[in-house]
Order: structure tokens, then C-alpha cells, then sequence
């Protein structure tokens, strides 16, 4: 019957149960999070109960921000400080730990290659900053990555900076990085 032995070739195809997990973080680490978000279908997530949503947290676990300028000239002044004040800036959507763009994904992706140590600011939190840094550059896409107080670019030019390898000499330069003996 080849009917039955191409149920059979079908399942063996699919981990087991106990296996599921592992080929999770298997796909995740080989390929990213679109492939991750295909093999998460094969794991049950729990399910949170309303309970656990709660908003009454410590005071000392609550994001802490600094009141923003209310002035165009202050939120210039705020960014001014902020890219001389790191050796590695960057303005993205999102975190490093959770982007909201592919582009800002991109950049943090290539820090990491290179093993700099940078600082971000999340431009989705305030529509101010997010136009002041636009405004600042003169460049009118996010994200923008400064290195040593200079303006280095967006995604596709940082990309390009990275594979020809000027990234890395900025980066060590700047002292995010070492250099190498």
C-alpha cells in the first residue's frame, strides 16, 4: 500500500514532541525570527491569564525617562548631547533587544557582528525626537548611526561601511571597539 508508506514518510519528517523545542531554537538562531515565527507553530505557547497582565508593578521596576525638551531647540540640544556623549549612537524604531523596522534590525545585527558597544534611543517614543534627529542630520530616514560624534549614515550605508570594512576602523577609532594585534 504506497499510501501507507507515505503517512509514515511524512510523519517521521516531524520531530517528536520533545524535540520541538530545541528545533525552535535551532531555527531561530540559524535564520532569524521569520523562520522562528513558522516553527513556533509546532510548540504550544501557555496561555496568560489575565492575572498576569497586571500593571502593578514596583515603582523600581518601571521604565525611567528624562522629561524631553518642550522646545525644537532643546530636543536639539538633547540629541547634541547624546551623540557627543557616546562613542556609539544609534536612533532606531525600536530596541536592540526588540526592533520594530527591518532596517533598524539590520544596523543592530552589524554592531553586534562587530562586537561594538553602542547606545539607542527608541525615536517611536516621541514624535519629537524622532523629527529632531531627522532634522539634526539632514537625513530623513531612520535609522542613523553616529560613531565618534559623526554622522555615519542610514541601513543600506552603514551596510556597505561594514563590508568593506570602514565600520570597523570608525568603530575603533571611536574606542567601541578594540583593534586587533
Amino acid at each position: 500500500f504506497p499510501h501507507h508508506r507515505s503517512r509514515e514518510r511524512r510523519r517521521s519528517l516531524t520531530p517528536p514532541p520533545f524535540k520541538r523545542m530545541a528545533h525552535l531554537k535551532l531555527s531561530m538562531m540559524m535564520a532569524g525570527r521569520a523562520t522562528a515565527v513558522r516553527s513556533a507553530r509546532l510548540v504550544a505557547a501557555p496561555r496568560l491569564g489575565a492575572a498576569w497582565l497586571s500593571s502593578s508593578s514596583h515603582s523600581d521596576f518601571e521604565t525611567k525617562r528624562h522629561p524631553l525638551p518642550e522646545s525644537a531647540e532643546g530636543v536639539r540640544e538633547l540629541i547634541d548631547s547624546q551623540v557627543k556623549s557616546n562613542k556609539v549612537m544609534l536612533y532606531m524604531k525600536g530596541t536592540p533587544a526588540m526592533p520594530q523596522c527591518g532596517f533598524s534590525q539590520q544596523v543592530v545585527r552589524i554592531l553586534h557582528a562587530s562586537g561594538a558597544e553602542f547606545s539607542s534611543v527608541n525615536v517611536l517614543e516621541d514624535d519629537s525626537i524622532r523629527d529632531g534627529v531627522k532634522t539634526y542630520s539632514d537625513w530623513p530616514t531612520i535609522p542613523q548611526l553616529y560613531v565618534g560624534g559623526e554622522f555615519v549614515g542610514g541601513c543600506d550605508i552603514v551596510t556597505q561601511a561594514f563590508q568593506s570594512g570602514d565600520l570597523e576602523t570608525m568603530l575603533q577609532d571611536a574606542g567601541s571597539i578594540s583593534k586587533d594585534d
